[in-house]
């Protein structure tokens, strides 16, 4: 029996349209969450601003903000998170063992690591640039008058290839001096070991705010020397988690957009009549069934840790310690690249 040609086409369409609104599969890495009622977040051993405990073991920064956000849009509670602290070198490791359910731990987004680790990279929750960090007493003004001097740089990086890659092509011949710890390279640094110590900009604030006996006594130089959009990522082969984890990032960078704050998320809940901020908050329509989360999944993140914005200003903004500047990570609106699809 030969069938109507137009009739077949939406009946195909029809099939189509179901299957997008159905709600999805919750994936096995938010079945095990949900089954242990626990996040596993690998983060810094301790980067201030970003990932970093204090004397009673709380965490805080911009990467432990993002592990709360997930926890409370999965599980309904911001303080469900264990929080694994990891070097450089065993960070990826422990997320392809399933160690840990995500790394959020400034952690540069490359093409090698897209395509070769089994892991999947999501948002980017902070555009960063590499640097370098001298005393004000060597008079060096910029990264090139560090022609054949010594510098300081942690081993299994992104730091430690640009610094090469840098060095040969402006003719420079620095000498590196390498370690695989942090606290290594930092000591190395402010015991006058190396004339320079290179990292992500955002990491020489947080080490000039939290190591040096003076930091007015250390400069960074101006010159960013590579691109290092940071961001967290999730084992590959579980496509539900990996847009959880990104959408929430995307969440928390619309609801900023959209002037919704950990302070007013109740209220516009409740009463807003604008449709975007009523399709995000799950006031008039469920996005959290497209994820296997509820409809409130956002509105949980944003009161748990405040929206993009205030959780930039809380860890590293003008007002905090590290006093960075929003710079390429402002609202695409206000000048800068943060530019999240839209959520509907």
């Amino acid at each position: 029996m030969k069938l109507n040609t137009a009739k077949t086409v939406a009946m195909v369409l029809a099939a189509m349209g179901a299957m997008a609104a159905a709600p999805a599969h919750a994936g096995k890495t938010l079945d095990a969450i949900k089954s242990r009622g626990q996040v596993v977040c690998g983060v810094h051993t301790g980067l201030a601003g970003f990932s970093a405990a204090d004397s009673n073991g709380k965490w805080t920064g911009i990467d432990v903000d993002v592990c709360r956000a997930v926890a409370a849009a999965t599980l309904g509670d911001p303080e469900k998170v264990k929080y694994v602290p990891l070097a450089a070198q065993a960070r990826f490791t422990a997320l392809q063992s399933g160690e840990v359910d995500v790394l959020s731990r400034n952690t540069t987004f490359t093409l090698t690591r897209d395509a070769s680790l089994g892991l999947s990279q999501t948002a980017v929750v902070y555009y960063d640039g590499q640097g370098f960090m001298v005393p004000v007493k060597s008079k060096i003004k910029s990264a090139k008058q560090l022609k054949g001097q010594t510098v300081c740089v942690q081993s299994g990086t992104t730091t430690e290839k640009n610094l090469t890659d840098f060095s040969k092509s402006n003719n420079l011949g620095i000498k590196p001096v390498v370690f695989e710890k942090l606290d290594a390279v930092e000591g190395a640094y402010f015991s006058g070991r190396c004339i320079a110590y290179t990292t992500d900009a955002s990491g020489l604030a947080s080490v000039r705010n939290k190591s040096a006996k003076n930091p007015a006594d250390h400069l960074i130089l101006p010159e960013l020397i590579s691109k290092e959009p940071l961001g967290p990522l999730v084992r590959r082969g579980d496509d539900e988690w990996r847009a959880i984890v990104t959408w929430t990032v995307y969440g928390l960078l619309e609801a900023e957009e959209a002037g919704i704050t950990q302070a007013n998320v109740d209220e516009l809940k409740a009463n807003t009549k604008d449709p975007a901020i009523g399709r995000m908050l799950g006031a008039t329509e469920d996005t959290g069934k497209l994820l296997g989360l509820d409809k409130e999944w956002l509105a949980r993140a944003v009161k748990a840790t405040g929206n993009y914005g205030e959780i930039f200003e809380r860890n590293v903004g003008p007002k905090s310690a590290l006093q960075l500047p929003r710079g390429l990570n402002n609202l695409w609106t206000k000048g800068g690249v943060q530019y999240a699809p839209p959520i509907r």
